[in-house]
């Protein structure tokens, strides 16, 4: 269960960072370029789909601390999104 929970929240986390990412805001203009450089672009989808990765693997180990986590780093997203796409930054 705490698997599918986490690949739920990674699936609003990518959601929301790639609406955070075609924004026109400032803040994500000026992180479209600094990921431009690693890895033409992508380089922060692949820094989400490795902290995705991340906790799914710690949860199918078993760690009681991975559901929490991942679900403070997703409110932490949802925040600092919604922020940024309603211009409250």
């Amino acid at each position: 269960m705490p698997t599918l929970l986490i690949f739920l929240c990674g699936v609003a986390n990518f959601a929301l960072h790639k609406a955070t990412m075609e924004a026109d805001h400032p803040m994500a203009q000026q992180m479209r370029a600094a990921f431009g450089r690693f890895m033409g672009g992508y380089g922060s989808y692949m820094l989400e789909f490795l902290i995705l990765l991340s906790a799914l693997s710690f949860a199918a180990m078993g760690y009681s601390i991975a559901l929490p986590a991942y679900l403070v780093y997703t409110g932490m997203n949802g925040l600092a999104g919604w922020a940024i796409l309603t211009g409250k930054i």
